[in-house]
């Protein structure tokens, strides 16, 4: 897809070059050309790279690591959930 639109892009600075097109063709090819440049933009900031991203099997820190909630309303709504309701039969 972005090799499509870098043809696209090549032909309308060809276009673009040669001045010999009218006013209001140049005007639409620089349109085009804007427009195609932000659309591979795009498309190169979306698709991560590949040497970025971390191989399988890699650790930064070594191995695991434990994460410790803090959050009181945490440990309320779990006790307050473990109580026993007897229910009359």
């Amino acid at each position: 897809m972005k090799a499509e639109l870098q043809r696209v892009l090549d032909w309308a600075d060809r276009k673009l070059a040669t001045g010999a097109e009218p006013p209001w063709a140049w005007y639409q090819y620089a349109k085009l050309r804007e427009a195609v440049e932000e659309v591979i933009a795009c498309l190169e900031a979306s698709t991560p790279q590949v040497d970025s991203l971390p191989r399988a099997g890699t650790h930064r820190n070594g191995g695991l690591r434990l994460v410790v909630s803090n959050d009181l309303q945490d440990t309320a709504e779990r006790q307050a959930s473990a109580a026993v309701i007897q229910l009359p039969m």
